[in-house]
């Protein structure tokens, strides 16, 4: 599987925008998914320009939670592709595309699963990397533990990216393999420092290859 991350609060690349926000390319399982669109179309689609990303090579969107800086990019790129928009249950939807409505954990692909909505508001994506689960996370609002304890129902949990807002029980991902830190994650030094052999720095331009 590969994770191109698109949108971010940094940039590994002068050629690409920072803003605050998260987006990410994941291709896994032969599927192409859109997680999270940033908080400006014009952004988004500017940075998948650079990254020779075709907005029509898509084939959906997963939206982990409605909020703006990871919503605010998905009617320019429906605009686009209008394509099927996976969000948790009690998230306002898009109009005139399919829309999935996530409210328990559920595979949604063969080998790629969502987290449900987890405390009223986000959903996480968690795919079968064959070598274990990799979780990809929006913000982490219901807390990294419940995320990782939900998605240990699909196996392995061995991989965590993205934004882990004010995660520090860091002792909860000692046992995992790789961890990206991005976005809102408010102890990314800390959690660098203490797994340095399995951390990648996150931002736009990262692309993670397992």
């Amino acid at each position: 599987m590969r994770v191109t991350i698109i949108y971010d609060n940094t940039s590994l690349r002068e050629d690409l925008k920072a803003d605050w926000g998260f987006s990410a390319l994941v291709e896994a399982r032969g599927r192409r998914i859109l997680f999270d669109t940033g908080a400006r179309g014009d952004l988004l689609l500017g940075n998948m320009r650079v990254l020779g990303l075709d907005p029509r090579s898509i084939e959906e969107v997963f939206i982990s939670h409605p909020h703006a800086d990871h919503m605010g990019g998905l009617s320019d790129f429906l605009r686009i592709n209008p394509v099927r928009v996976v969000v948790p249950h009690s998230s306002p939807s898009p109009k005139g595309v399919e829309v999935l409505r996530v409210g328990k954990p559920e595979e949604i692909h063969p080998g790629i699963y969502s987290t449900g909505e987890l405390s009223g508001i986000e959903q996480s994506m968690a795919i079968d990397s064959g070598s274990g689960i990799v979780v990809i996370s929006g913000c982490a609002h219901p807390g990294v533990g419940k995320i990782l304890e939900v998605a240990s129902g699909f196996g392995e949990v061995k991989g965590l990216i993205g934004g882990l807002h004010g995660f520090s029980d860091l002792d909860q991902i000692k046992d995992l393999d790789l961890i990206c830190p991005a976005h809102c994650t408010v102890h990314r030094s800390e959690i660098m420092r203490r797994y340095p052999e399995k951390c990648l720095v996150g931002g736009a331009g990262r692309v993670i290859e397992i």
